[in-house]
């Protein structure tokens, strides 16, 4: 048997890399961050504030994402929506992801 904190030590790792790949997909329609976390909670990935903001910005610098501010509204609000190349990286990782479960389920005997 193993235990509670130790299994949420290797789910955190797990998770990381999946929430890129989940906000590249979601962001293919312009969200803002509140909005985004919302529907990363509401679809399984239960992300912090403090690390959903950062991971942001960072894959902004990297050129997946693109923001523009919207001041439409009374408060302004920052819109995210993946460029083409997170759109491409996003594409190529569900394809990595796709051949990694395979892999599991034949380690799983699932076929």
């Amino acid at each position: 048997m193993y235990d509670d904190e130790l299994r949420g030590m290797h789910l955190q790792e797990l998770r990381r890399g999946t929430v890129v790949l989940a906000c590249l997909i979601i962001l293919k329609e312009p969200n803002y961050g509140y909005a985004l976390l919302d529907h990363l909670e509401r679809s399984g990935f239960a992300v912090d504030a403090n690390t959903l903001y950062p991971l942001l910005r960072r894959l902004e610098k990297q050129g997946l994402l693109i923001s523009d501010w919207n001041t439409d509204e009374a408060r302004p609000r920052k819109f995210y929506r993946t460029s083409d190349a997170g759109t491409a990286l996003a594409d190529a990782l569900t394809h990595d992801w796709d051949d990694l479960h395979s892999a599991f389920r034949t380690l799983r005997g699932e076929s």
